[in-house]
């Protein structure tokens, strides 16, 4: 009679710990994203790869959060109230190796997509360069964008500043520069990436639109002075109406993470992003490029957070040493 009692107790007991342990196991993670104002590329691509992650099976989600765009992410990660946010390459650069500003202990997660900077204007307009330009009022991005820290490289290594030799705009939200060439209150937006919202919206107007990168020959300047800088090629198709390759200059944007998350947690991150890149592919023009393989061939492996490294260990995307 004991034994049978102390079995029954032990049996109920058990029971009692299954539910505790089914919910420890199954357990979902939501993590906020950091990523820019609404009509901005960072705000489109934020939302789709949590809408795509958060399709998988992964116990990691994403909840995506407007922010001012790359400074304040940046910002955000410093002070713990994100811990995943996207940062344009120069931002991410600056922050990382602590050039003009205080270095970030910060993690890389993923690249997002390569960042080609260049001038669009409206295909009736007479500006074909960027001299053309020069004195006319131009849409420079929102005040926290990482893209004004490339146009200001891009500009400088010309010898040109966009507060002295432009009328410069600056927006509150990216959505708006767009509308500000097509009712013609800019001549130009300044912008960058593959399928960037800004430039799809001006190029999708009725008049379409013109796409005005630094020449070969500018390119060459500026690199000379800002050899951090990539030769990077928006593609033929890109762009409504656009027939022909478009060469630039640029870097990578990049996923931050902050060191603080768990090795677990970037693992199952890592993993997510990597079994949805046909997904991303799929909803996105610049989703192709959220790839382990560029990844790991544009970041330093020094700047990738453990988790990361496991799993493409773990898949022998990289070798074990």
């Amino acid at each position: 009679m004991k034994i049978i009692q102390t079995v029954s107790m032990v049996m109920m007991g058990a029971l009692c710990l299954l539910p505790a342990m089914f919910v420890s196991a199954t357990q979902v993670q939501t993590i906020e994203l950091g990523t820019a104002t609404k009509g901005g590329g960072f705000e489109l691509f934020g939302k789709t790869l949590a809408s795509v992650i958060n399709k998988t099976n992964s116990p990691v989600k994403l909840k995506p959060i407007h922010t001012r765009g790359s400074k304040q992410n940046l910002k955000f990660l410093a002070n713990g109230k994100i811990v995943v946010g996207l940062v344009e390459g120069n931002a991410a650069r600056q922050a990382l190796e602590g050039i003009g500003r205080k270095k970030l202990d910060l993690n890389v997660l993923s690249v997002m997509y390569p960042n080609p900077g260049m001038f669009v204007v409206r295909a009736d307009s007479r500006y074909k360069s960027i001299n053309d330009l020069k004195g006319k009022p131009i849409a420079f991005g929102t005040r926290a964008s990482g893209l004004r820290i490339l146009v200001n490289d891009v500009l400088n290594g010309l010898g040109l500043d966009p507060e002295k030799d432009f009328q410069q705009i600056i927006l509150n939200k990216a959505a708006e520069g767009p509308k500000l060439v097509l009712e013609k209150k800019a001549e130009a937006l300044w912008g960058a990436g593959i399928g960037w919202p800004g430039f799809v919206k001006v190029a999708n107007a009725s008049g379409g639109a013109r796409f005005i990168p630094p020449t070969q020959k500018q390119i060459n300047t500026i690199l000379t002075k800002h050899p951090h800088l990539t030769r990077m090629t928006v593609p033929a198709g890109t762009y409504k109406g656009q027939d022909k390759d478009i060469q630039s200059i640029g870097l990578w944007s990049l996923i931050l993470i902050s060191p603080s998350v768990s090795e677990d947690t970037a693992y199952h991150l890592a993993k997510a992003i990597h079994q949805s890149e046909t997904m991303m592919a799929n909803e996105l023009k610049q989703g192709r490029f959220i790839t382990a393989e560029n990844t790991i061939e544009n970041v330093d492996r020094k700047l990738l957070h453990p988790g990361v490294i496991k799993y493409y260990r773990e898949m022998k995307l990289i070798k074990n040493k």
